[in-house]
């Protein structure tokens, strides 16, 4: 998966190490979330749970030709920040996505007729410093709601990649440049 994420990069001359650069007023870079209703820990309910959907959730993106810079995962939702080619078709994948998943999760549970999911949401990047607080925010979501105390603590987070690509220095560098201030606040409290 990773190969095939950076034989992307390169086709189309994006940094093989992070986000590409902002390119101007339209974009096709997005931070995608997607929530379990009521933030219920319904994706968290085994570490296996999470690596299944880290792999379909991959494949979800890379099936519609996305190029993913930054994701997280946690029990109760994710983020992705991507380069997406028509974001219509990937919400619509993720809707699928989030369908099936839903179906068996709950055959697993015997919990049929739960709503397992809300919905997912998108925001599109509005500049490069956008683009670099999002990434941030995603490697810092699992400290952010207290499932660690640091990024590389966190199975289930590009962080390691990440950081593996950068080194520490160029990380720590780029947190101080682009600080999550208030990111988040009212829309990712749970």
């Amino acid at each position: 998966m990773r190969e095939q994420v950076l034989a992307h990069r390169q086709l189309h001359r994006r940094p093989w190490h992070g986000p590409p650069h902002y390119e101007g007023q339209q974009t096709d870079q997005y931070l995608i979330t997607g929530a379990c209703y009521e933030h219920a820990c319904i994706l968290g309910y085994s570490q296996q749970r999470l690596d299944d959907f880290v792999a379909l959730l991959h494949e979800a993106f890379l099936d519609q030709q996305a190029v993913i810079h930054a994701w997280c995962l946690l029990p109760n939702h994710y983020h992705v920040l991507a380069t997406v080619v028509d974001l219509r078709e990937i919400m619509s994948r993720l809707g699928r996505l989030h369908g099936r998943t839903s179906r068996g999760w709950n055959l697993e549970e015997n919990m049929l007729g739960r709503q397992c999911w809300h919905r997912a949401t998108d925001r599109s990047m509005r500049s490069e410093s956008h683009v670099w607080a999002t990434l941030n925010y995603i490697h810092h979501n699992p400290v952010k709601h207290g499932y660690a105390t640091q990024w590389s603590e966190w199975p289930w987070s590009s962080a390691h990649d990440y950081l593996q690509a950068v080194g520490r220095e160029e990380a720590q560098r780029l947190w101080r440049t682009y600080p999550l201030g208030e990111y988040g606040k009212g829309w990712d409290e749970i």
